[in-house]
């Protein structure tokens, strides 16, 4: 039964990635149907952002209520129903008003279903599960350009995730039964006993500042990687546009194929060596950026930067109950979520501002800085949190 849960865990984050990348990849057949300018991508996307941070502060309340395995099929099946909603869309406001739902949703699994696993499952686990987020996440744009490929309009694309997504919910439902059997380490989850914290008790717990902005930093550190890396390469070290993007690309590549290694290196390796890793491969390859030379020596660190930020993540949030204790790993897993999406909708557009008025070629040094904030956060949450 122990290894069956861990099978639709695996499932379920393959699920989960399926329809992150499909704005992306749709939103150049969509915007020109809706009659709206290119930039309403970011309305749409700020929505789902607002909506996951919001949901990810309520999830030690829900999972405490209801458990993990109830809130993760419940929150499954309203992304569902709101794929669904985008597929019979024909008007942008109503995306706008799918979107909330989608958000929602999204949240509310994210958080925690990642607390479950890093109660019940070892580091290797965490790394693995968020590698097949990774496949998820690569596979959605190729469903949707099997549809638009075929004939099909953008609505086909995410009609295909959302029947995948309401397939899911369907085993969630039926798996209810297993997530509340002993699971790894003896604990069960049923609704858990004792008080939700408030945002406030949470922020006053020793370390839990320190991991918020460490997390805050690396989704920062990663969506400003994915967002400007190509366009820094085509007009600040001259790469042509095709080379750029294809290593654009390879950045997310590196990231996916970085945690399936990365979940053999965490037999070997804890949490904490594990980041601190990461950190140091993030750092060569910002610091290869700045090198004069040959392109490849800029895509190499683009590599880099993909492959250091592999294992940061996952072993971020499995680390979360041995410095915080498991009766609190919901909670702060919850607010690291919600930190994680302010530091993904705030910082890439920061950039994209100083890109404008200052220049794109400040993008490594831009990199650098939020890396020296991040390890620096997670060195005082190691020693505030030390037993």
């Amino acid at each position: 039964m122990f290894h069956l849960l861990l099978a639709i865990i695996y499932l379920a984050f393959i699920s989960l990635g399926l329809p992150d990348a499909l704005l992306g990849s749709a939103w150049p057949t969509m915007y020109t149907e809706f009659g709206v300018p290119v930039s309403y991508a970011g309305i749409i996307s700020m929505i789902i952002a607002l909506g996951t941070i919001v949901s990810s502060l309520q999830s030690d309340r829900l999972t405490r209520r209801f458990g993990t395995g109830k809130v993760t099929a419940v929150s499954v099946g309203i992304t569902a129903a709101a794929l669904l909603g985008f597929s019979f869309t024909h008007s942008f406001w109503l995306l706008c008003l799918w979107a909330v739902p989608y958000g929602l949703g999204a949240g509310s699994v994210d958080a925690s279903l990642n607390n479950y696993v890093a109660l019940h499952y070892k580091s290797r686990h965490m790394s693995w599960l968020h590698c097949m987020w990774g496949v998820g996440a690569t596979a959605g744009p190729y469903i949707m350009g099997f549809a638009l490929s075929s004939g099909q309009k953008w609505n086909s694309g995410y009609l295909y995730i959302a029947v995948l997504q309401i397939i899911l919910t369907g085993i969630l439902v039926f798996s209810l039964p297993l997530w509340k059997g002993r699971s790894a380490g003896g604990r069960n989850d049923s609704a858990a006993e004792g008080k939700a914290l408030s945002l406030g008790e949470i922020i006053r717990i020793p370390g839990a500042r320190e991991i918020m902005l460490c997390f805050f930093c690396y989704c920062a550190l990663e969506q400003t990687s994915g967002l400007w890396a190509s366009s820094y390469l085509t007009l600040f070290k001259s790469i042509p546009a095709e080379t750029a993007a294809r290593f654009a690309g390879l950045f997310y590549i590196g990231i996916t194929v970085g945690r399936a290694l990365s979940g053999f290196l965490t037999m070997k390796l804890n949490d904490v060596q594990m980041i601190r890793l990461g950190q140091g491969i993030i750092a060569a390859g910002i610091l290869t950026l700045f090198l004069p030379g040959p392109a490849f020596l800029s895509l190499a660190g683009l590599i880099l930067i993909g492959l250091g930020c592999a294992p940061v993540y996952p072993c971020i949030i499995h680390s979360t109950p041995a410095h915080f204790g498991a009766d609190k790993s919901q909670a702060v897993i919850g607010v690291q979520m919600a930190s994680a999406y302010i530091g993904t909708c705030i910082m890439p557009p920061i950039f994209g501002l100083i890109a404008n008025h200052i220049s794109v070629g400040l993008f490594p040094l831009y990199l650098l800085l939020i890396l020296i904030l991040m390890f620096i956060m997670h060195e005082l949450l190691t020693r505030k949190t030390a037993h």
